[in-house]
């Protein structure tokens, strides 16, 4: 499990009066629910493309933190989860396993519990594989005797040794079971609490375990998949880095490492926790977005421009581990999930994975956190537990189809977004409404790297004195502000959609979704996630109707701030004739 560094810029404010409007619908005035009615077109017959893999319900399968059966992986989320989810979902997209090669080896003397421990992490590698599933492995945990220091957190003093371990555990999984398996080395590196290395340390792992990873390649002539550096923000590196200067990020040096040493790089990934939907949007120094610098590197250092790019670690957080918006009220971060979803499709991300399976709870490390889409009791000698309201996203996901129609807007809209799919003769249409929070802050953080340094100074000193919070009031004038008028400009925007972020979270949206070129008779299954269901509740359909189309069908619906709607449009089965009744079967007597 990690805890994350966030973008500082992007934590400062909490918008708390429209955080605390989500919880007072009865104050909303019913003109904003009339505020212009959003339609969204879908034509039936128009060509689809295949659906990108990022919708695939898709996670790190860590939780709980401690198991009293030694066996078991303690990070790891409880067999039973797993087997929920593997009964309703499935493990079809990519899965993330910490693979900790610390605990692995503090079994060396009892082989019997050691074998176990293997087996066990194994039997969930397989899971994933066996279903059409990837498994990112991401391996971690230096062991006794190995590192620099007795910890974990090391970095390996012997590395021959080490990357003769490793190559073991390899051969084992990706050459001799053929599982399907991306490795990841090492999980947020640029954290005192996850490594206590230096960048050329951290490098030098990496080395190792792609040596490793080119030497089983060629005797058993196959690919396997490695990538990294999992870093807890895009832009950071072992030691402290800015937005400011992102050449020098550990994704930069990891890019120009494997150039200079003929390595692999398969894969790159890092981690995004935050409250903004729109974090991949973010503007760099060079005024390009994140992903296309990234692969501006890539290109330049003879890479695959193409390299798949993975957010491995993400989720609601505005920076705290306990959070009612991922319990008591998580419809919040249930909207957040499809909305982020649909963000980083639009950036460039290619693969994603949701932290976590399970809650963290009194683990040995004392660390408490409710990122799981399943809860548990610790208190329990048994399994006590069960799914969030989170859960049912997962669920909805999970029914959308193979191909993708392109939907028409009738206007923008920052907060609510249509996801249409075909699913063989079904349309599967997922409709949400999160209303993104921490507004002023995050449209300054997305912009900052292409502000000069005076603006820069003038609109962080506005953050940092709570001075922001004025102007969204207007108790400050705006065309007062002693600045330039590219920063007035930014803070123009940022009123703007804080207004409407205030107005709408407490408000439901009208929309209309219009399907064209639609015939014949279906059912149609409407699944609501909102308020009324923050916390837990069954995945059924909340409405059931039929109806006949010809050319065109509409459907509208009150969208409810912080809620996720999916349409299941399914053809109506055509009524069969009677079976014939046994007098009519019967053979005429021929006597």
């Amino acid at each position: 499990m990690t805890k994350t560094k966030t973008n500082s810029f992007a934590l400062f404010i909490i918008c708390a009066s429209a955080l605390f409007s989500v919880f007072c619908f009865g104050a909303c005035n019913l003109s904003f629910a009339q505020d212009g009615e959003l339609t969204f077109t879908v034509d039936v017959n128009s060509p689809t493309v295949p659906t990108p893999k990022i919708f695939k319900p898709s996670l790190d399968l860590s939780g709980r933190g401690f198991h009293r059966d030694m066996v078991w992986p303690q990070n790891l989320a409880a067999q039973e989860v797993l087997d929920t989810w593997q009964k309703d979902i499935g493990f079809s997209g990519i899965y993330r396993v910490q693979y900790n090669l610390w605990e692995i080896y503090q079994l060396a003397k009892n082989k019997g519990a050691q074998d176990k421990l293997v087996a066990n992490y194994e039997s969930v590698i397989k899971r994933v594989s066996d279903s059409g599933g990837v498994v990112i492995l991401n391996i971690f945990g230096t062991p006794a005797g190995l590192g620099k220091a007795l910890d974990k957190k090391s970095p390996p003093v012997n590395l021959k040794a080490f990357k003769e371990l490793v190559k073991n555990h390899i051969r084992h999984l990706s050459c001799d079971k053929r599982y399907n398996i991306w490795y990841e080395v090492w999980s947020a590196p640029d954290l005192d609490d996850f490594f206590l290395g230096r960048k050329q340390e951290y490098l030098n792992l990496y080395r190792a375990i792609a040596e490793a990873i080119l030497e089983l390649e060629s005797e058993y002539k196959i690919h396997i998949p490695l990538g990294g550096p999992s870093v807890s923000v895009w832009f950071q590196n072992v030691e402290p880095n800015t937005v400011l200067t992102p050449e020098r990020s550990l994704i930069y040096e990891l890019i120009r490492f494997c150039y200079h040493y003929h390595l692999p790089i398969d894969f790159i990934s890092w981690h995004n926790f935050s409250v903004e939907s729109q974090m991949e949007k973010e503007v760099t120094v060079y005024k390009k977005s994140v992903v296309s610098l990234i692969r501006d590197w890539l290109s330049y250092f003879k890479f695959d421009r193409n390299t798949p790019f993975v957010i491995d670690e993400w989720n609601y957080d505005r920076g705290l581990n306990i959070l009612p918006e991922r319990r008591e009220h998580a419809n919040i971060a249930a909207s957040y999930i499809p909305s982020r979803i649909n963000d980083m499709r639009g950036a460039g991300i290619d693969y994603q994975t949701y932290f976590s399976l399970e809650d963290f709870q009194n683990n040995k490390e004392g660390i408490i956190r409710n990122t799981g889409v399943f809860w548990f009791d610790s208190d329990s000698s048994g399994y006590k537990g069960g799914a969030k309201s989170i859960y049912n996203v997962f669920k909805m996901l999970g029914q959308l189809g193979n191909n993708m129609y392109t939907v028409s807007a009738g206007q923008k809209d920052e907060f609510v977004g249509v996801i249409a799919t075909a699913r063989d003769k079904d349309t599967v249409i997922l409709v949400y409404n999160y209303v993104y929070q921490n507004i002023p802050a995050g449209i300054i953080s997305q912009n900052i790297a292409v502000t000069n340094v005076a603006e820069r100074k003038f609109l962080l000193d506005l953050v940092k004195s709570g001075k922001i919070d004025k102007l969204m009031a207007q108790d400050v004038d705006l065309s007062g502000l002693k600045t330039t008028k590219g920063a007035k400009s930014l803070l123009k925007r940022a009123k703007e959609l804080n207004d409407k972020a205030i107005k709408f979270s407490s408000c439901p949206r009208n929309v209309k979704i219009t399907l064209k070129n639609i015939n014949g008779d279906y059912i149609l299954r409407r699944y609501a996630l909102d308020a009324a269901c923050a916390a837990s509740c069954a995945f059924e359909a909340a409405e059931e109707k039929s109806f006949s189309a010809s050319g065109t069908y509409e459907e509208s619906l009150s969208v409810n701030p912080y809620s996720i709607y999916l349409l299941v449009l399914t053809v109506k089965p055509k009524d069969e004739p009677p079976a014939p009744s046994a007098e009519n079967n019967a053979q005429p007597n021929k006597n």
